[in-house]
């Protein structure tokens, strides 16, 4: 595939679906063998108390990715709705509660159109996997509300940029078949398209920006071609 254009709806929509699956499947599943455990004879007062902390805590996370996946791949209202950035910050905290990587945001508390929020919310993704051990997002939100920067600065050990991430924020996907994974930042750049916005990538050292800004006419024509 040479364009993210060439994705059909449904193979969009199956991809997506996985990604969602695969960021709930854990919690879930601590869930049911917190459960398990409970359902057991003769088990000690501390194993019984284990148990209701790890379904509790997992309960916790599996809402927060929930609620987060509402935002950043659901419909999150009809068509030309606006979103919240309040709500936003709260459910990318929430998320960012059970990764590795801490969370700073700066920006006004406005309504902003659902594209930019979301395509907001799926950088926050995408910046996760830039510090794979760990570190700091620091996100800052500038500009009006219909047409907004967004910089995310990721700080961490070994911090780089994701493979193939800034081709599919482009909209190419070169020889690479989406899945599961690669397809968030494919779904980012479409959102970026959507929303007339254009994203890019530096690194420096031991941080990643990314950097999501209107797009100028020259820009906007680019990415109309392929």
């Amino acid at each position: 595939m040479d364009a993210t254009s060439d994705i059909t709806a449904l193979d969009l929509a199956a991809l997506i679906a996985s990604r969602v699956c695969h960021d709930i499947i854990s919690p879930v599943g601590a869930i049911n063998n917190g459960l398990e455990v409970l359902a057991e004879e003769g088990q000690s007062e501390d194993m019984r108390e284990f148990a209701m902390e790890l379904i509790q805590k997992s309960a916790r996370a599996a809402a927060a990715k929930l609620q987060f996946a509402r935002l950043a791949f659901g419909a999150a209202g009809s068509a030309g709705a606006s979103i919240d950035l309040g709500d936003a910050e709260s459910v990318a905290k929430g998320f960012m509660a059970g990764e590795k990587a801490d969370l700073t945001w700066t920006a006004t508390r406005v309504l902003m159109p659902k594209n930019l929020v979301k395509l907001l919310l799926n950088l926050i993704l995408i910046a996760g996997h830039a510090i794979p051990r760990g570190g700091v997002i620091e996100v800052v939100v500038t500009g009006a509300a219909e047409s907004p920067t967004f910089t995310l600065a990721c700080k961490g050990t070994n911090a780089r940029i994701p493979a193939n991430v800034e081709d599919a924020l482009a909209g190419r996907l070169g020889d690479h078949a989406p899945d599961a994974h690669s397809v968030q930042p494919i779904y980012a750049g479409l959102l970026a398209k959507a929303a007339r916005m254009v994203v890019s990538v530096s690194r420096d050292g031991d941080q990643v920006t990314f950097v999501a800004r209107p797009a100028t006419v020259d820009q906007e024509g680019s990415a109309d071609v392929g």
